[in-house]
């Protein structure tokens, strides 16, 4: 293929001629390509792969991380192992182009390789690698490692993809109407682009900023004088750097920069913008936020069996190849843990990014009332966890071994390892109850619930997110009531979650379960109707363009 003046290599649709790059940090396409971490990968991959179905003008931009996000393994005792593996991938097309960029006051060569549209159904994706004999090791290792903990590193990583990927753009001659950023970390772009246009104006009329977290660990600060050493704003006077992240802070605030460069954002959720809205209103000169839910590819993520035997009114079938989807998923927990579960029990997962908010371990704080729950004869339960803490997030890996040690005193309890795209899939198979149980307003969006429901699993989950927009409590799934969460103690609203959490789970969930099927079937069926097009990912990438792109 000729990459010297590049178009996306399928007839194009008219409703989506504008062209548009899309960064990010992380792509979850399929289980191969392993360059992704969490949610955001999760979200970009799907992203792509309704950009590839709609067949919009679209590319992607991100990084070959050489090791990934880390491979997790185990310890003699069975608690949490961190390897670095180096991947390697046939499938990706070498373009043959190289360029350079600066970076801390070197010139660090760039190599770009290309995953082609028909080899995951994706969007075309470019990735960039300074893995290469041309740079000395210090810079090969900007692309080794998924969010590198050291900070100038994760800095280089940055600039990797902001000025590298607005630098490919012009290599490919792609001549963009949008760039869009899906979150800040590539926000080096603008300052790439100022130079390049000559007006923060001109910068405004093409850049489109995707924010995903509330949280404030997740809109990355950094030593503005670290910044400049690095080349992070290619040139661009400090006094002038401080008036668009905020000068009364000795820190550079990414997203905020970002907010102020681009012409529009968008939270991940209704809530999300209005949470957002209410995190900025202080800083002036901001772009709007408007809002696009998060959604997942429905072509990719449902089990197109399941929606065939429902659509069919065929309930006994549907019933059957549910129990096999779960019967399958958990010979994977056996072989895994060495316990093996029974598919006519009711099975309840929480599986996704292990982290403070997320409290993976809530419904296992009451300890009195968790062994209960996985003793009783009459109604028996079976639990399964998975999911990857940051490598350094020792609280969460703390809490990841904490379960390992909990689960070693239940025969139908386990915590699983390896969760990525494929294990996710398959533990949505297993799952009839899909946990989430996040703090109120701490969770933008989450998407994990909405592709549990495309596989006949359903949602039980704190008020927060996407579920705001979905659950329809005892219809569709089921929702931990508001409280007045801004009035508690984190240890109030812990307590309280969990105790609601127990409630809808002995009162209502487990004994229609065991007691009235067909009620739970309806439940289950609803949930995946109702998830089918309001958060298949095709809604979200046309919202993209009607929206955010004009």
């Amino acid at each position: 293929m000729n990459f010297n003046r590049y178009e996306v290599p399928y007839p194009v649709n008219e409703h989506y001629r504008s062209k548009v790059v899309y960064f990010s940090m992380e792509f979850a396409i399929h289980q191969p390509l392993k360059i992704y971490s969490g949610g955001l990968g999760y979200l970009s991959g799907s992203h792509l792969r309704s950009a590839y179905e709609l067949k919009q003008n679209l590319i992607g931009v991100g990084i070959l991380w050489k090791y990934g996000y880390y491979d997790q393994s185990r310890n003699q005792d069975q608690t949490l192992q961190i390897q670095w593996n180096e991947k390697i991938y046939n499938f990706l097309e070498d373009t043959g182009v190289m360029f350079q960029i600066e970076i801390h006051g070197h010139l660090v060569w760039v190599k770009v390789l290309y995953l082609n549209p028909e080899t995951f159904k994706s969007a075309p994706l470019f990735l960039l690698t300074t893995d290469i004999p041309e740079n000395d090791y210090v810079s090969q290792t900007i692309s080794h490692r998924l969010y590198d903990a050291n900070v100038a590193t994760k800095l280089a990583q940055f600039i990797l993809l902001g000025v590298g990927g607005a630098k490919l753009v012009d290599v490919l001659n792609y001549n963009p109407d949008v760039y869009h950023l899906n979150e800040a970390h590539g926000i080096s772009a603008a300052f790439y682009l100022e130079n390049k246009l000559g007006s923060r104006d001109a910068v405004k009329q093409k850049l489109v900023f995707t924010t995903h977290t509330p949280e404030e660990a997740g809109n990355e600060k950094h030593d503005f004088n670290l910044c400049e050493k690095m080349g992070y704003f290619c040139g661009m006077p400090l006094s002038e750097v401080k008036k668009i992240s905020d000068d009364s802070e000795v820190m550079f605030n990414h997203s905020l920069a970002a907010l102020r460069f681009a012409r529009k954002a968008n939270a991940v959720s209704k809530l999300h913008g209005n949470v957002s809205k209410r995190m900025w209103e202080y800083h002036n000169d901001i772009c709007n936020i408007t809002s696009v839910t998060n959604a997942q590819n429905w072509e990719y993520w449902s089990d197109k069996q399941l929606y065939t035997l429902m659509e069919a009114g065929e309930d006994n079938k549907f019933i059957t190849h549910k129990k096999s989807l779960k019967k399958i998923a958990m010979e994977i927990v056996a072989d895994q843990t060495g316990k093996i579960f029974d598919p006519n029990i009711l099975t309840i997962v929480w599986a996704r990014r292990f982290a403070g908010y997320k409290r993976a371990d809530l419904i296992a704080r009451d300890r009195d009332r968790f062994a209960s729950l996985l003793n009783n004869k009459k109604y028996p339960v079976q639990m399964i966890w998975a999911g990857k803490p940051y490598p350094l997030d020792y609280p969460a890996i703390g809490e990841f071994n904490y379960l390992i040690n909990l689960t070693k005193d239940f025969h139908n309890a386990a915590v699983c390892i390896g969760y990525e795209l494929t294990l996710s899939k398959q533990l949505k198979q297993a799952a009839d109850v899909w946990l989430n149980n996040p703090r109120v307003h701490r969770e933008a969006s989450g998407t994990s619930g909405m592709s549990a429901a495309m596989n006949g699993a359903v949602n039980v989950s704190t008020n927060d997110g996407w579920i705001r927009e979905f659950i329809d409590h005892g219809n569709n799934g089921f929702v931990v009531p508001l409280a007045n969460y801004d009035d508690m103690s984190l240890q109030d609203q812990d307590q309280y979650d969990t105790d609601k959490l127990f409630d809808i789970l002995e009162n209502d969930i487990i004994p229609m379960y065991y007691d009235n099927y067909n009620q739970w079937l309806k439940i289950i069926q609803k949930g995946m109707q109702d998830v089918r097009w309001q958060f298949d990912s095709n809604r979200m990438a046309i919202e993209y363009y009607e929206i955010l792109y004009k």
